[in-house]
């Protein structure tokens, strides 16, 4: 479960810190894999989703994120108004 604040709801943006793109994609920490944006000066940036117990599971979200399909189910819906989750 994601804490108040805790998610970016961030869409292409820069780093604060250097200024570089962020990129998403497959992160993971203890807790899991989760989609995150990643900045290749800094390092993990935000996480933006729950998180699932495989790099698949999370990639095969990822892939349908960015195509457009369908943004992942465990996004926080008040970051995310007028979008069916």
């Amino acid at each position: 479960m994601a804490l108040e604040g805790e998610l970016m709801g961030l869409n292409g943006t820069t780093c604060v810190e250097c200024g570089e793109p962020l990129l998403l994609d497959v992160q993971h920490s203890d807790a899991g894999y989760y989609l995150g944006y990643f900045c290749s000066c800094c390092g993990p940036y935000s996480r933006e989703t729950g998180y699932w117990g495989t790099r698949a599971e999370a990639q095969i979200v990822l892939e349908r994120w960015l195509t457009g399909m369908v943004p992942p189910a465990n996004l926080r819906t008040t970051l995310y108004k007028g979008l069916s989750l």
